[in-house]
């Protein structure tokens, strides 16, 4: 996924952070949080481009391919938010600190993978790495300003993260072509040395003026199991061999370990990693549907274009990266206008129409692989489709915030940034026919997933209905006894 897109969905934890006394070196500290956060934006643009590359080095069938994704996508998705109760009960600069070195550790374990399974390990603990410094390098960014230099420290790291998403594959293809795959997660590590250092400097915890609420450990295992169930039997089932009896089992597994955390969520009540509460608005519901079946469509798109392009269209990893270009470049020059325009007519109609153009954008997308040029193919779907997400992406911060109370938006956000999560994790474990296919095969297989992805684009349309024009304060889930 791009990191434009992710950089404002996550922009809601920043903006939900109690913001403390402004510090002594605040610049510093706005770029410790930009080179830390990047870590995760990175690892996320680059990973797609290298993927038919590490394919053909390690000898990987499809469901390698697809965990290498997945495999730090499921441990983001399920521990975000436990990543940020740890950094509020041990503090976020040791917290974020923490996952930074595990991030760099795991990124120098991957460039060393001599086969597959060890490449997925170590994809896995990037992904815990990814749950720690990310939520934690957020709140410290939000904690760190207030007021009109909070909006500015928030939009300085949405335009890093811009860059940094317009940069980022184009580099990592050059870097695949040029080195090998493997220095697409080495380049990780002076970054993490830059961020850790910068952080052990100038970031400070601010004083604890409360008990810090119990950690939900039982919320993040049965989350975690449930995804992990859930991905590999949908992994299973569309892969070449179709559902079996094991990836039955593996779905009702995770159905049942999804029951578990929703009953254990129930019974924590406020102190639940994911407070009931918060589905009491039927906009967070709305918006929480929109997110997943938005960024779903987006995931599948960033993973299977650049690996269309080059098994099938001959292209280079370099190429395939600047293919990908036009997406956060729009998304960067549009987002503020189409915020703008939100701000005056409120976030329902954007949202739907943003949706809706996207999946037009899809539509378009049908004409990849036609033997045309990237000019005439290429281009003008991406075009369609950064526009459509400009739309629909740029009020979702603030309606997400603003569908719950006030005790409610450090929990809202956060959910939200796990949510755009699962939806590329899920739609990654979906395209196992396609990374499975070669030549005219995986053109027909790629045009298939393009009409899936706008009819999930046309679902979220549909899901904005549910959004309410003001604010609607969420009820208090029941607590125990």
């Amino acid at each position: 996924m791009t990191s434009s897109i992710h950089a404002a969905c996550d922009e809601g934890i920043a903006r939900a952070a109690v913001p403390s006394a402004a510090p002594p070196h605040a610049a510093l500290v706005l770029s410790a949080t930009i080179l830390t956060s990047s870590l995760a934006f990175v690892d996320g643009a680059v990973v797609n481009v290298g993927l038919p590359a590490i394919g053909r080095e390690l000898h990987g069938m499809a469901a390698d391919l697809q965990w290498a994704v997945n495999a730090y996508l499921l441990p983001l998705s399920a521990l975000l938010l436990m990543g940020g109760a740890l950094g509020d009960r041990f503090g976020q600069r040791r917290v974020m600190v923490a996952g930074i070195t595990v991030f760099a550790a795991a990124s120098a374990a991957c460039a060393a993978a001599p086969g597959v399974a060890w490449l997925l390990a170590a994809r896995a603990v990037q992904g815990v790495g990814a749950a720690l410094l990310m939520p934690n390098s957020l709140a410290i960014l939000g904690g760190a300003f207030s007021g009109e230099a909070r909006g500015r420290a928030v939009g300085t790291w949405a335009a890093a993260a811009s860059i940094t998403g317009a940069a980022a594959p184009l580099l990592g293809g050059w870097m695949i072509d040029a080195f090998g795959w493997r220095w697409i997660f080495l380049i990780n590590l002076p970054l993490a040395a830059a961020a850790a250092a910068l952080a052990l400097a100038v970031v400070r915890d601010p004083p604890e003026t409360a008990a810090p609420a119990p950690l939900d450990g039982a919320g993040a295992l049965l989350a975690s199991l449930a995804l992990g169930a859930l991905t590999w039997a949908l992994t299973l089932a569309a892969g070449p061999g179709g559902p079996t009896w094991r990836s039955g089992a593996l779905g009702l597994a995770g159905v049942a370990a999804a029951v578990g955390f929703v009953a254990t969520e129930a019974r924590k009540g406020d102190r639940a990693m994911t407070p009931p509460g918060l589905f009491a608005s039927r906009s967070f519901v709305g918006l929480s549907l929109l997110t997943l079946l938005l960024y779903g469509a987006l995931g599948a798109l960033m993973v299977l274009l650049p690996y269309l392009l080059i098994q099938a269209e001959g292209y280079s990893a370099t190429a395939a990266g600047a293919a990908l270009l036009p997406f956060p470049v729009v998304v960067a020059a549009a987002s503020p206008v189409m915020g703008a325009v939100a701000g005056r007519v409120g976030p329902r109609l954007p949202l739907a129409l943003g949706c809706l153009v996207t999946a037009g954008g899809f539509l378009l997308a049908l004409r990849i692989g036609a033997g045309g040029s990237y000019w005439s193919e290429v281009l003008p779907a991406m075009l369609v489709i950064s526009l459509g997400m400009s739309g629909a992406v740029a009020p979702l911060t603030t309606a997400v915030l603003a569908s719950v109370d006030s005790r409610h938006t450090g929990s809202a956000s956060g959910f939200n940034s796990a949510v755009a999560r699962t939806g590329g994790l899920v739609a990654t474990a979906l395209l196992g026919l396609a990374l499975a296919s070669q030549g005219a095969a995986l053109v027909g297989e790629f045009r298939l997933a393009a009409v899936v992805c706008a009819l999930a684009c046309l679902g979220a349309a549909a899901s904005a209905g549910l959004v309410t024009t003001g604010r609607t304060p969420a009820r208090g889930p029941p607590q125990d006894g």
